[in-house]
C-alpha cells in the first residue's frame, strides 16, 4: 500500500473519530481505511489505537506518532500549495489597510502601475489612521509606517518616509516664524493623532532637540489635517509626498527648515510567511521596487 496515503487515512480517521467517517471524507470504503492503518502498525510494530465497537482512542505511541504525521502532512500541503501558487498569475481582490496620507499623486501613480502591470488584480485600498487586526478585519496586507515595529510582526520593509512640520507662508507672516524649537511652544497646530505629542524631536545644528507643539485641533484624518492648515489654522506635521508639491510651488513653507525630524519606515505587514500569493506578493514587490528600490519579497530577510 502507498505510505504516503496510509498517512493520511490514519490522520483522518484520528480526526474524523471513526474509520467509516474518515472513509466516507476521502472517498474509499471503510474496509479499505482499516487496511491502511493495519498495514501502518504492522510496518511500524506498534498499536497506533484503540479500537472498541464504540470508540478508537489513540496509544501513547499512537498520540506520537499522529503529532508528527500531521506536522508532515502540514508541510507537504503548504509545499504543494505554494508551488501551485507560484505557476498562476497574480489575480483576485487584495484588500490593503493605509495611512490616510497615502491619498497623494505619487502614491496613487505608483497604484496606477501597478495595476497596468497586473490588471487581473482588484486593489481594495482603506485609508485610515489606526492599527487593523489583518485576520478580524479580513485584510491581506496594512502599509504602516513607524520607527519601531513589533517583533510579532511578519513585515518587509517598503520605503523611508520623511516626514516634514510645515506651514503656510501667510501664518508664518502673521505669527512670526520661529527661529528655534523652543518657540513652536507659542504657535499653534493641527496634529494628526499618529503624531506622538510627548515624544517628538528634531535634528538639527546643536544636535537633536525635543520640540512642543501647542495642538489647536486633533484629527484622525489627514487630509483634514492638511486643508485645516491651508486655511491657516496652524502649521502641521505632514509626510512628504503630501506636501512636496506645495513646498515646491511656495504653497507652504518648513518650520525651523535647518531641522529635520527621523524618518520613519513604511512596512508591509501581513499575516503568513509561508503562504504568500501571487498577488500579494507582486504588490510587495512592486511598490518596495517602486518607492525605495528594494529587493524582491524573495530575497528580504523576514522581520
Amino acid at each position: 500500500m502507498d505510505r504516503l496515503t496510509s498517512l493520511r487515512v490514519f490522520r483522518e480517521v484520528v480526526e474524523a473519530g471513526s474509520f467509516s467517517r474518515a472513509a466516507a471524507r476521502l472517498t474509499m470504503s471503510a474496509p479499505m481505511a482499516s487496511k491502511h492503518v493495519a498495514q501502518l502498525e504492522r510496518d511500524l510494530g506498534a498499536r497506533l489505537l484503540h479500537r472498541t465497537s464504540r470508540k478508537l482512542s489513540l496509544t501513547e505511541a499512537g498520540a506520537m506518532y499522529y503529532a508528527q504525521c500531521r506536522e508532515a502532512l502540514d508541510t507537504l500541503q503548504a509545499a504543494e500549495a505554494a508551488l501551485r501558487q507560484s505557476a498562476q498569475a497574480p489575480r483576485g481582490q487584495l484588500k490593503i489597510s493605509a495611512p490616510v496620507w497615502c491619498a497623494n499623486r505619487h502614491f496613487a501613480s505608483v497604484l496606477a502601475a501597478y495595476r497596468n502591470t497586473y490588471p487581473e488584480v482588484l486593489v481594495d485600498m482603506r485609508l485610515e489612521n489606526r492599527k487593523i487586526d489583518l485576520v478580524a478585519d479580513g485584510y491581506d496586507l496594512a502599509l504602516r509606517a513607524t520607527r519601531e515595529l513589533s517583533p510579532a510582526l511578519i513585515a518587509r520593509p517598503i520605503c523611508p518616509v520623511q516626514f516634514h512640520l510645515v506651514a503656510t507662508p501667510a501664518y508664518l507672516k502673521r505669527e512670526g516664524s520661529p527661529r528655534r524649537p523652543s518657540d513652536l511652544v507659542r504657535c499653534s497646530a493641527v496634529v494628526p493623532n499618529y503624531v506622538n505629542l510627548d515624544g517628538l524631536e528634531m535634528q538639527g545644528p546643536a544636535g537633536k532637540a525635543r520640540i512642543k507643539l501647542n495642538a489647536v485641533m486633533r484629527s484622525d484624518d489627514s487630509t483634514l489635517t492638511y486643508h485645516a492648515m491651508h486655511a491657516g489654522m496652524g502649521m502641521a506635521f505632514l509626510p512628504e509626498w503630501t506636501v512636496d508639491d506645495d513646498l515646491a510651488a511656495g504653497c507652504l513653507a518648513r518650520v525651523l527648515p535647518t531641522y529635520t525630524v527621523p524618518p520613519f519606515t513604511l512596512y508591509a505587514v501581513y499575516t503568513n510567511r509561508q503562504y504568500v500569493t501571487p498577488k500579494l506578493r507582486t504588490f510587495i514587490d512592486f511598490f518596495s521596487e517602486a518607492l525605495g528600490g528594494g529587493k524582491s519579497l524573495a530575497q528580504q530577510p523576514d522581520r
